[in-house]
């Protein structure tokens, strides 16, 4: 009998973490972990963890059928990762565009994608933003597209921009935030869902105040409750989303779990994100600053007894297989959860379908995440719970749909960690101020010292 995939490469190309050099890399199998091993031939070797344990990397595998860009990108002989436009050698089409409307915050967080501070460039105005997104989605066509920063909530004339974005024809707007401005001023929830937010991505590191001095600086647990709060009056469903840091908030990975399913059905799912090394850094990463995807699986299962389990979670269906994980769960009213059978990123199972026509199971899959991270706008004394509606009804339905929760994790790639054919199969794009389409992890990629070819245009040797 065949195996049901081909054996995985044990070569690939990865950069040095110094130069950014595209240097041969092997994928090593050891007997505590998966690693990345390079050498540049100026800067030496470099080694590091990017699997541990189980689910093993060898079965963490998911059948697609490549999506390359209609109209590739021409770039400039660079290359890949510098020629993202998106370039011929891309394999997925566009989920979701990301689009950075400033790069101001009202935080002085120690890990941050975008190195956003007080030293930020002036914000671009309505008209260059309606230039940008008008053609990404050209490029994109109607799927939900992010708006983050910076904190994009810095931007008094954000509904405009959220307007503009709904306006040039976006399915959905996703707010990614760190819910300062929602928890602080009462109305914005409102004033963002009648611009048309759809859901929010909620910066959401624990349940204690400790974590996020460590990881914000500051104590904000009061206000992170606040700001969900000021959602769910007005409908708009929340993400939460935690960075997840060994040693500061690992052990947390089960009380945020709790924490969601008591706010259902505001709060929609819990997207796990293991901390990635971008900026400077004089001391390369060890290691045992890293957490893997299936070390947050695993304790998941064991911080929840057993409600979330290795065994319920499934690769994605859009992006490659090694940058995530997802599950849908029932909550119920005693808190409990109930596994919703297989899934991918974005909805049921599409382990079959063709990805790459206009009506693929890849575009079914992105109506499906929209309906999961919106929150019912009908109110909860309406319907009676899955416990006590008869079974079958439309009652029943109703309101299993409104308590189910998604529990993702995505790995993001760092200068150590990156992989080209991860990379190539990006769904996540941001939208660049030239007019190309990104990978996220390629436009977020810096060097050891700050070096950042797409964000900044500081190119490699």
């Amino acid at each position: 009998m065949q195996p049901l995939f081909p054996p995985l490469p044990t070569t690939t190309h990865g950069l040095c973490p110094e130069c950014l050099r595209v240097l041969p890399t092997e994928l090593l199998h050891r007997e505590d972990g998966v690693y990345l091993e390079k050498q540049c031939p100026e800067h030496g070797p470099s080694r590091t963890v990017i699997w541990r344990g189980a689910p093993l990397l060898d079965a963490w595998r998911r059948n697609k059928t490549p999506t390359p860009p209609a109209e590739p990108y021409s770039g400039q002989g660079r290359g890949c990762p510098w020629d993202c436009g998106l370039c011929a050698s891309h394999r997925q089409r566009s989920c979701t565009v990301l689009v950075e409307v400033t790069e101001r915050c009202n935080l002085r967080c120690p890990v941050c994608f975008a190195d956003a501070g007080s030293k930020a460039a002036t914000d671009p105005d309505l008209a260059a933003l309606d230039d940008r997104l008008s053609r990404a989605f050209v490029r994109s066509g109607p799927v939900p597209v992010q708006l983050s920063g910076g904190e994009p909530t810095m931007r008094d004339d954000l509904p405009e921009v959220v307007a503009l974005a709904r306006r040039i024809g976006f399915s959905h707007v996703q707010l990614n935030t760190n819910g300062l401005r929602l928890a602080r001023n009462s109305d914005y929830a409102e004033t963002l869902r009648d611009a048309g937010v759809s859901w929010v991505f909620l910066q959401f590191d624990g349940t204690d105040d400790e974590v996020y001095t460590r990881l914000r600086g500051q104590p904000l647990l009061q206000e992170k409750q606040t700001a969900i709060q000021a959602c769910g009056r007005v409908g708009l469903g929340v993400v939460l989303v935690p960075t997840v840091v060994p040693g500061v908030n690992d052990h947390d990975l089960g009380g945020l779990i709790r924490f969601a399913a008591e706010r259902v059905p505001t709060v929609r799912g819990v997207h796990f994100q293991p901390v990635s090394y971008f900026g400077r850094y004089p001391q390369p990463p060890g290691d045992g600053q890293r957490i893997t995807l299936p070390e947050i699986m695993r304790g998941l299962e064991m911080q929840t007894i057993g409600l979330i389990r290795v065994g319920h979670l499934r690769p994605p269906g859009c992006e490659h297989e090694r940058c995530s994980f997802h599950g849908n769960y029932l909550v119920r009213t005693d808190g409990s959860l109930s596994s919703l059978g297989p899934s991918s990123c974005c909805g049921p199972d599409y382990t079959d379908q063709d990805f790459s026509g206009p009506e693929s199971g890849a575009r079914a899959a992105l109506n499906v995440v929209a309906r999961q991270w919106s929150a019912p706008r009908s109110p909860e004394d309406s319907i009676p719970s899955p416990d006590t509606a008869p079974p079958g009804s439309l009652e029943a339905f109703l309101q299993q749909a409104r308590r189910t929760l998604a529990v993702t994790g995505m790995a993001f790639q760092d200068a150590w960690t990156l992989d080209l054919e991860r990379l190539k199969g990006c769904c996540i794009h941001v939208a660049a101020p030239d007019g190309r389409l990104v990978p996220f992890c390629a436009w977020n990629l810096t060097s050891r010292m700050g070096q950042s070819p797409h964000r900044r245009g500081a190119w490699p040797c």
